[in-house]
């Protein structure tokens, strides 16, 4: 076969379902890979590879037995570094090694296990999950695979490296303001965002209780369909989960998009962007016209409100209680930048905070109300630029700093805040690789759609094809 590291989930999962492959084969194809690689990418914190050819070698023995667990048997994924996995340390990308315990399992990771996946390690991540570069002092930057010395993206950095690097089949991220779509844009690979409520966040070190998504980086849109029928549905250990039915993704990506109302945004949503990412959305948008998607310009509101009075203060309240202890007595721990960002939400007032809530339900159906009224799906750049050097992300003072983390996310958080699923997927690259990214964004559960229109869009293109050529 070929290398076994570069294929889609689904084609993996496949392969190892009509005995191609086995998953102790595939597992060691991977785990070579990542002792390969991992030193110079910084995509993991935690190699499992005892457990992971032990687990291996158990599904090979029950897939001889006529025995299958679902439709990722077999199938080697890993996962963000704030899930906790029982026998695995949960570091959070601080420097303590169990920073995050005391909490029941991770409902995700349990999920893709009861379907047959595996489980390689634990994958690198911003400090805290409060950064968009994928930058970490503790357990190196991680670096983008299309080209040392650049951003992942952030914070689920080691998840969208592992995953185009091919030291993963798939991953588990999480998104409070982009960290699933960051690094799948900088990374070139598929992350999805799913709508709030719709994956138990159970297990799972919280950055804010409010904006916090778990959701699947994978090479295809059919892959993140596979994974989020997996993870998706209430859960009685988090209740913000939502009982509404887990539709059949996988089975919806066949439907068509001809008649789809897609809206392109204007305004923030296409300033001050890279010319190349102008260039790569306009042919993006082109083809999903010429898939039979009606293709017209949308009015999206301003997303300054939204995230000025809500986001900034909802986050930074939440973050800093929730990581209050190590703030207030260990502060030097911290690198300057998540200290910095997360400080001030010591001093959110209950008023501020209740003010930011009600502005938030306000605005959310004001956006839901003005536009999903006239299109079915709205789409954007991902990322502004392409994945930007890390030494000039993290040059000067701390202020700085933080006003390109600000900029580099500026297209994705708005959608924390409400609430509405959003996929990423590769649409493009710059002159030297580099990957470029759109951005598809959907009604509330309304996931199977942008499913749907971004495996149309993959029909029609080869983006999702490449891989970064690391040997």
């Amino acid at each position: 076969m070929d290398d076994l590291t570069s294929l889609p989930l689904s084609d993996l999962a496949l392969a190892i379902r009509a005995r191609k492959v086995s998953s102790v084969e595939a597992t060691g194809a991977f785990l070579d890979r990542i002792a390969r690689l991992g030193p110079t990418l910084h995509a993991y914190i935690t190699v499992d590879r005892e457990g992971a050819l032990a687990a291996a070698a158990a599904l090979d023995r029950e897939a001889a037995a006529g025995t299958w667990r679902g439709p990722l048997h077999g199938v080697p994924l890993a996962h963000k570094d704030l899930c906790l996995i029982p026998g695995l340390p949960t570091s959070c990308g601080t420097r303590t090694p169990d920073y995050f315990v005391g909490a029941p399992p991770c409902t995700a990771v349990a999920r893709l296990v009861a379907a047959g996946a595996l489980t390689l390690g634990k994958l690198n991540m911003t400090e805290l999950a409060l950064g968009p570069f994928g930058d970490n002092a503790h357990h190196g930057d991680v670096q983008n695979p299309w080209r040392i010395g650049h951003v992942s993206g952030g914070s689920s950095s080691g998840s969208g490296a592992a995953v185009a690097a091919g030291l993963a089949a798939g991953a588990l991220g999480t998104d409070t303001g982009g960290s699933i779509r960051l690094p799948a844009a900088a990374c070139g690979v598929v992350g999805l965002k799913p709508t709030y409520g719709r994956v138990s966040r159970a297990g799972v070190m919280p950055l804010s209780w409010s904006y916090d998504h778990v959701g699947p980086l994978a090479h295809t849109v059919r892959d993140a369909a596979l994974m989020l029928g997996v993870i998706a549905g209430v859960d009685p250990l988090d209740a913000t989960t939502s009982r509404q039915p887990v539709p059949d993704y996988v089975a919806a990506l066949d439907g068509p998009v001809a008649g789809l109302r897609v809206g392109v945004a204007g305004g923030f949503y296409a300033d001050g962007l890279d010319p190349a990412v102008t260039a790569a959305l306009a042919e993006a948008v082109r083809v999903l016209g010429a898939a039979g998607a009606r293709v017209e310009p949308v009015a999206v509101p301003d997303p300054g409100p939204i995230v000025a009075a809500c986001s900034n203060v909802m986050v930074r309240a939440e973050s800093a209680v929730i990581h209050a202890r190590i703030l207030k007595e260990r502060p030097g721990e911290l690198q300057p930048a998540v200290r910095d960002r997360m400080a001030p939400g010591l001093t959110v007032s209950a008023t501020e905070y209740l003010q930011g809530q009600r502005l938030r339900a306000q605005l959310t159906r004001e956006f839901i109300d003005a536009v999903f009224s006239r299109v079915d799906v709205v789409v954007t750049p991902t990322i502004p630029e392409p994945a930007p050097a890390l030494a000039h992300v993290k040059a000067g003072a701390t202020a700085d700093v933080i006003g390109r983390m600000g900029r580099f996310s500026r297209l994705t958080r708005p959608f924390n805040a409400l609430g509405v699923p959003a996929l990423s997927l590769p649409c493009g690259a710059a002159a030297d690789g580099r990957p470029l990214a759109m951005q598809l964004v959907g009604r509330p559960f309304d996931e199977a759609t942008l499913l749907r229109l971004g495996s149309a869009y993959e029909q029609a293109t080869t983006w999702h094809r490449r891989r970064p050529a690391l040997g």
